[in-house]
């Protein structure tokens, strides 16, 4: 949890959902120039959580002259799928429509999640420039591209999860205490929940909220920061491996990092994955961040 102050807190961006609202923190030293901009959207495995937990990176991106957008979205409790990413497309298009309100710079817009958060990054990233029933909530006119994605730990492809578990076992003890982590194809584990149904019964969800069906579709790719840990006892490392096949098989550009031992965040990630992501921001949206 960051201990900043949001420079503009709870901007409603949608009016179906009273948790459609998101928060807008700006760097102090300002050069009077649009700032870049990274879209920050929470985990908790689709079903808790909120638009001010794991935000962690917040003054470390204002440090380096970012504004930070941080996006409240329904929870599987309140709507399944695809309610999420039909809320997060929403924010970062109300967002777009506001960048000279605020003085942010549209060509250098960033997604940056874990886990939950994570894969909603990933499948925003994938659709920015293409029509999906994820713009039912907002105006698919308003440009929704990104120029980057960074995706910590994220799930990709839920009816895959249990078997890449079997496949591939994480090292390590569990990263929580039990119920977690349970089988993905149980009919209460998050991913099910997050569909509404088991998710081996409901075929056409599935496939609907797997980020890798929509990227032979997309005109351009953002360039992808992919970072898991092989000790990861909640989302199968091999996710991500599978997600960054995907986006390089079709010319995007994805820096996937396997950390041996790291589990699903936790001891390590703040201190030595938070700052080299940064740079690699830094990196791939250029001069200016």
């Amino acid at each position: 949890m960051s201990d900043c102050a949001p420079t503009y807190a709870d901007l409603r961006y949608a009016d179906t959902s009273p948790v459609q609202l998101l928060d807008l923190y700006l760097p102090h030293d300002q050069t009077g120039a649009p700032l870049p901009l990274v879209v920050v959207i929470h985990g908790g495995a689709f079903l808790m959580g909120d638009k001010r937990s794991e935000i962690t990176a917040i003054p470390a991106l204002l440090e380096r002259g970012y504004a930070i957008a941080s996006i409240g979205y329904r929870l599987s409790g309140e709507a399944t799928f695809p309610a999420a990413v039909q809320d997060c497309k929403a924010g970062l298009r109300w967002l777009s429509t506001n960048v000279e309100t605020y003085g942010l710079d549209r060509s250098r817009f960033a997604l940056w999640g874990a886990s939950a958060g994570g894969h909603l990054a990933a499948m925003l990233g994938v659709t920015g420039d293409q029509p999906t029933p994820f713009d039912t909530t907002s105006d698919p006119a308003v440009d929704a591209s990104v120029a980057a994605v960074i995706d910590w730990f994220g799930p990709t492809r839920f009816v895959a999860m249990d078997a890449q578990d079997r496949e591939r076992p994480p090292t390590g003890e569990p990263d929580l205490p039990p119920p977690w982590p349970r089988e993905h194809d149980d009919p209460v584990s998050p991913e099910s929940r997050y569909l509404g149904a088991p998710i081996q019964t409901v075929p056409e969800l599935a496939t609907a909220s797997d980020p890798t069906m929509y990227v032979p579709t997309a005109a351009t790719l953002p360039p992808f920061l992919i970072v898991h840990g092989d000790g990861d006892h909640l989302v199968p490392h091999l996710q991500s491996v599978l997600l960054a096949d995907e986006l390089r098989a079709h010319g995007g550009k994805v820096d996937l990092r396997i950390l041996p031992g790291f589990g699903h965040g936790g001891p390590g990630w703040v201190e030595e994955v938070l700052p080299a992501s940064i740079d690699w921001l830094d990196a791939t949206l250029g001069p200016g961040a």
